[in-house]
């Protein structure tokens, strides 16, 4: 072993700020390829060769980048300190600069710096290094933490909750506000809310309703895309799950991000008493809201739920009761914002615009006429996702 790896093995065993990227698999190879006696060959090739495997399952041969991301989107102590708007002690900060400088001098390892110390001639897998300031790039981040985030907000945009947690999406929905046409009135009310929040300022819960395929889910998702690099975040959670939206609130009241809460195709059978979490934070109760977030949910029905006139014949008076609950829930969102079916007229123009960006060329009054008799044939009437099917029709048409 040369001096530069017995130098950042001593420094790898004293690493306290950045001690979880211990737990990265790539990193943890890493480690144990430094510390890896060069005298057993055979040892030290397995080494040598489960870090690059590891590197290379990552999708990348780049080690200085890879590391620069693991380090920027960890979630230590000193991050959570400066996003919580207090100063690390100075000895915290001392810790950080030290630990950086490590990185960085592990990021710049290259395959030399392992072949020179073995009595090996085969062929050993490489990997790439880059320039890359590991300070500079870290104070960075910590200025923008409001917007950037850390851990794993900042590895996506959108979130699910599952199985107790909060986790980021690997795909998520790349919608974007210039692929949606028409409703353009009722976008910028849910856009001019959005904006308020990322401002601090006061904003509304939102509930968009209206029929299917008009673009309500398409909206919420295009904003959060559009809004992102200000600090937004969407966390899309289920009916099923508004019992946990107070956890949810207590993981997320004290990050410097927004968030919106997002219950998509929301509605209720009459009877259904599930929905207290959410008629609580709607109503914005000390113990169940937070000035980061807001709650978006769409919904096919302007009262969220499912009412037959059986339900209004029967005398029991606390049934009645939890039925009024619920068909009063929309009221305590702030903002609602109705997207119903468009006209003919309407839907022809989201059709020709949804063409004209696919790239498709057809006369006006033949677009006019085919996207009407799809709209008829399809069963589904006119929308802006029946336009979209329509457009997506012509273009597999052109590719037969």
């Amino acid at each position: 072993m040369n001096d530069k790896l017995i130098k950042l093995c001593r420094s790898r065993d004293l690493v306290a700020i950045f001690r979880g990227l211990a737990q990265d698999e790539v990193f943890h190879r890493l480690m144990i390829l430094v510390g890896s006696d060069s005298r057993r060959l055979s040892s030290f090739l397995a080494d040598y060769s489960d870090f690059v495997s590891a590197l290379y399952n990552k999708g990348t041969v780049d080690l200085s980048s890879y590391l620069l991301r693991l380090a920027l989107e960890d979630e230590n102590i000193y991050i959570k300190t400066i996003a919580s708007g207090e100063k690390p002690p100075k000895e915290m900060q001392e810790c950080l600069i030290h630990e950086l400088n490590f990185l960085q001098e592990v990021s710049q390892l290259k395959p030399e710096d392992f072949a020179g110390s073995i009595d090996y001639t085969g062929h050993l897998p490489r990997w790439t290094t880059s320039p890359a300031d590991f300070i500079k790039t870290y104070q960075k981040r910590l200025a923008g933490v409001a917007k950037f985030g850390y851990g794993k907000w900042a590895r996506s945009d959108m979130f699910i909750f599952r199985e107790g947690e909060i986790v980021p999406l690997d795909s998520p929905d790349p919608q974007r506000l210039s692929d949606l046409f028409g409703y353009e009135e009722q976008r910028k009310a849910v856009l001019e809310n959005t904006r308020a929040l990322i401002a601090g300022k006061p904003a509304l819960n939102v509930l968009l309703y209206g029929d299917a395929g008009t673009g309500k889910s398409s909206t919420v998702k295009a904003i959060v895309n559009e809004l992102a690099p200000q600090g937004l975040r969407l966390i899309e959670i289920t009916k099923d799950q508004l019992r946990f939206i107070p956890e949810i609130i207590g993981e997320i009241s004290t990050n410097p991000l927004k968030f919106i809460i997002f219950i998509d195709d929301l509605s209720f059978n009459s009877g259904e008493d599930c929905f207290s979490s959410l008629k609580a934070t709607l109503e914005g109760s000390a113990a169940s809201r937070s000035q980061n977030m807001v709650i978006y949910a769409t919904s096919n029905r302007c009262h969220l739920v499912k009412e037959s006139f059986s339900d209004r014949e029967g005398d029991d008076i606390h049934a009645n009761d939890t039925m009024q609950e619920t068909l009063s829930l929309s009221a305590r969102f702030g903002l609602r914002v109705s997207f119903g079916r468009p006209d003919k007229d309407e839907y022809i123009a989201i059709a020709a615009k949804l063409a004209k960006l696919n790239g498709v060329i057809m006369n006006k009054s033949d677009l006019a006429e085919k996207a009407e008799q799809f709209a008829l044939s399809s069963g589904n009437g006119r929308s802006p996702r029946t336009a979209k099917q329509f457009v997506y029709h012509l273009l597999s048409e052109h590719t037969r």
